[in-house]
């Protein structure tokens, strides 16, 4: 997509704008990235930025080729402008997601309205980002993206809402001991809830927690990805036979969720 480009506070270097530096701005490990854009001044920037923070970095610029890395390697995030040349940004979504479920998607768009972010998030994006962005957003966008993805410590104690049952550390979830499929931001979602059973949880908290404590976009993610959980959950739920149920989620509206304890 040309036309938008990154500026602000925290360009990566190489650019106008003074960028972080020094290990103490360096994401603490390195992940590998796939960067998916095919406007020159875009990947031109972010391809050297993010390797001068420590990660892995493969830049292509069509949906094809983006296809093509999926399927030959592994990435732990995957930076994908909707505005591509040669196939549809939404497809290239949905086929990424399937090829690699593990990873993390972001969206890169310069689309502002609010159905082309709730279709790119329901075709299996975890977050967005709409250009012009700035880098340093970006930066923190994808350390919390990583942050929340790493394994939880050995010692966590699985989660127990009825018969539902959140594992952090195996990053499990299972419904009367089947399990619940949940894509990762779904999975972290539903242990937040878990975690305070009963308790109203402000969307603000829940953003701030599962997302980024410095979130600076719409909280319009949230409510997919909610919806998403309520759905995984009911599917789960209609596959079982002995009349288990999942724990209800409430909204609470001009407050939040809650995740009923009986």
């Amino acid at each position: 997509m040309t036309g938008a480009v990154m500026g602000g506070e925290g360009s990566p270097p190489g650019s106008t704008a003074t960028s972080e530096a020094g290990p103490a701005g360096r994401v603490a490990s390195m992940a590998r990235l796939l960067v998916v854009e095919d406007d020159a001044t875009i990947g031109g920037l972010l391809e050297p930025g993010l390797r001068a923070h420590g990660h892995d970095v493969r830049w292509v610029r069509s949906g094809r080729d983006a296809l093509g890395a999926a399927a030959s390697g592994e990435f732990d995030l995957v930076l994908l402008d909707l505005g591509l040349p040669d196939l549809d940004g939404v497809e290239v979504c949905r086929r990424l997601r399937a090829a690699q479920p593990g990873c993390v998607l972001v969206i890169l768009t310069a689309r502002r309205e609010e159905m082309d972010v709730v279709v790119g998030l329901e075709a299996g994006a975890d977050d967005y980002l709409t250009k012009p962005f700035r880098f340093a957003e970006l930066l923190a966008r994808i350390r919390a993206h990583l942050r929340r993805g790493a394994p939880a410590p050995p010692h966590q104690q699985a989660l127990r809402v009825g018969e539902l049952v959140v594992d952090s550390s195996a990053r499990r979830c299972t419904l009367g001991g089947v399990e619940v499929s949940l894509r990762a931001k779904e999975f972290d979602l539903l242990a937040r809830l878990a975690a305070e059973p009963g308790v109203a949880i402000s969307r603000e908290r829940l953003m701030s927690d599962v997302w980024d404590e410095n979130w600076f976009g719409s909280t319009k993610t949230l409510d997919v990805h909610m919806a998403a959980v309520r759905r995984r959950l009911a599917d789960t739920e209609s596959e079982l036979d002995n009349g288990v149920a999942a724990p209800r989620i409430t909204t609470l509206r001009g407050r939040g969720y809650r995740m009923e304890a009986d």
